[in-house]
């Protein structure tokens, strides 16, 4: 039986932290209401005592939304405070807290000691958890922690009433057989590991966010933190279509979210516009180029059957329709197929005269349009007849 996949969004928080992407508190609350729409499970608003903007975006999109909001703190009294008060008319509420789990955070971050790490998290996750709402804790930089000492603090944690904990590859280090070894060894070592949800958070320094997170998942982590478009720190984040997508795609996995997948197009654009940020042409899902077609080996596969180069029908993500893009890589079939589109039905010499003209434009413009076809058409010196 499928299991269910928690979709935590974190385009607002930890997205929003691109240089040059920040959101108005009223442009948050309008993607607040697309990802709960969209199906979000639980949307991290922000992190409150950072500014009195993010705390005024908290409060917000709490009141805006029905679905889970959550809040991001250090684990500081007056960070779980702040939070707390932020968090006051959310339907679902979430703390967010956490400190460093690695030995490099330990020394150089917090000039501390494990021992005292340990006994400052489980104080986070007591006196959070005294607020009366969800409490996730995050192990920041689990991806390059002692195994031995992660298995314990997330054993405390979860004993101190963390209902999620977050094993986060922080620094996009980790492999994806290694990261996946990381959860199963928690769920082999954690006594009471049952008794919380195992949270995945991703970075993508080395294009292994998506990968990890999909390996997290593989491995017993019910719940996957994503952003729209892969956005965040440094290199990003894992990105949410993505997951989703993985996941509907290979129904072998046995694991589903509450994605309305339809919408993820409608979304990225949303965020891309937002936070003038724009999407790479060739990223997955959502790029330009994702539905593109424009080698002629690969139009003509396509025009028999889009199975034989999609793996996703574009519906299914809210793309419209594939194209074909033609090239001077461009075969016959798809100079015949865009001709026929416009009405024109040429015969097979017709064609090779044509397609000898359009691979002569085709190299000095690059892309043909449908004004080059029409232009071909109408000074090539053959009959060709129109519908």
């Amino acid at each position: 039986m499928s299991q269910k996949i928690e979709i935590f969004d974190t385009t607002l928080r930890d997205g929003e932290q691109v240089p040059g992407c920040q959101l108005s508190t009223d442009e948050k609350v309008v993607i607040a209401r697309k990802l709960e729409q969209l199906g979000v499970d639980v949307i991290e608003a922000g992190f409150p005592i950072s500014s009195p903007g993010d705390f005024l975006s908290v409060v917000e999109i709490s009141k805006a939304v029905n679905t889970g909001v959550c809040a991001l703190t250090r684990s500081k009294k007056e960070d779980i405070d702040v939070a707390a008060e932020a968090l006051h008319h959310a339907k679902r509420g979430r703390i967010h807290t956490g400190i460093g789990s690695s030995d490099i955070h330990i020394k150089h971050k917090f000039n501390s000691t494990r021992e005292k790490v340990l006994e400052q998290a489980v104080w986070a996750v007591s006196y959070a958890k005294a607020k009366g709402v969800e409490v996730e804790f995050f192990a920041e930089d689990a991806g390059r922690a002692d195994l031995e000492f992660l298995a314990q603090l997330v054993e405390a944690v979860i004993k101190a009433g963390a209902d999620v904990v977050n094993v986060p590859d922080t620094t996009g280090y980790c492999l994806p057989h290694l990261y996946g070894k990381r959860i199963q060894y928690l769920f082999e070592n954690v006594k009471n590991i049952n008794k919380a949800i195992i949270s995945v958070h991703c970075h993508n320094d080395l294009g292994m966010a998506t990968a990890n997170t999909i390996a997290g998942l593989m491995n017993g982590a019910r719940q996957a933190e994503v952003t729209i478009n892969g956005i965040g720190e440094r290199a990003g984040n894992t990105s949410l279509e993505e997951v989703a997508m993985v996941l509907k795609t290979h129904k072998d996995l046995n694991l589903h979210t509450n994605i309305k997948s339809e919408m993820l197009y409608e979304l990225s654009t949303l965020v891309s516009d937002m936070m003038r940020m724009p999407v790479q042409p060739n990223k997955a899902i959502v790029g330009a180029n994702a539905f593109a077609h424009s080698s002629g080996i690969h139009q003509d596969g396509f025009l028999k059957n889009s199975e034989n180069y999609e793996i996703i029908n574009p519906a299914d993500v809210g793309v419209p329709s594939s194209s074909i893009i033609l090239t001077a890589r461009s075969g016959r079939a798809a100079l015949k197929h865009r001709l026929e589109l416009l009405g024109y039905q040429p015969n097979k010499s017709e064609l090779d005269q044509l397609y000898g003209n359009f691979l002569v434009l085709a190299d000095e413009k690059k892309t043909i349009v449908d004004e080059d076809l029409m232009f071909l058409v109408s000074n090539t010196p053959i009959l060709v007849t129109q519908k």
